[in-house]
């Protein structure tokens, strides 16, 4: 491998953070999170979730790089659930890139522990944890619900 190819170090990943949304300011461009989700409790599985999103800080990236996140299922081997591939280019080593990715109607199949995981081309670069849970509800009529926490 010549000099001129030489592979440069993958970003570092400076947050990962699974939320509701992501609001980006029009004119600033600086993100807001909204809604952070650690534990979705559901009554019963499969459970549909309406919407997820994994947003995400990455820095001393050098040029054009492949960044994937992946949505896995530790109980099933890591199975993928959900993947996800953007280019990003990184002009300086100092920049922090905020990515965010959206899943719509992701469905879990069981209670457990899940992962995204975001990789740099082939490198992980880190992995955020998000557990499910089977809860009961309260039975007592219309004010019943179940709560993310």
């Amino acid at each position: 491998m010549s000099k001129e190819q030489k592979e440069m170090p993958p970003p570092l990943l400076l947050s990962a953070i699974i939320c509701d949304r992501v609001i980006m300011d029009s004119v600033t461009r600086t993100p807001s999170i909204i809604g952070i989700v650690h534990t979705i409790s559901a009554p019963k599985y499969p459970a549909r979730h309406y919407r997820l999103t994994f947003f995400c800080e990455l820095t001393n990236g050098h040029g054009k790089t492949q960044i994937t996140v992946r949505l896995v299922d530790v109980q099933r081997q890591d199975k993928t659930m959900f993947e996800q591939t953007v280019e990003r280019e990184f002009r300086d080593v100092n920049q922090v890139a905020g990515l965010t990715f959206g899943i719509e109607g992701i469905v879990f199949p069981h209670p457990g522990e899940y992962r995204f995981q975001i990789y740099a081309g082939t490198n992980l670069l880190g992995e955020r944890r998000i557990i499910c849970r089977e809860i009961k509800l309260p039975s007592g009529g219309a004010n019943s619900e179940s709560k993310n926490g």
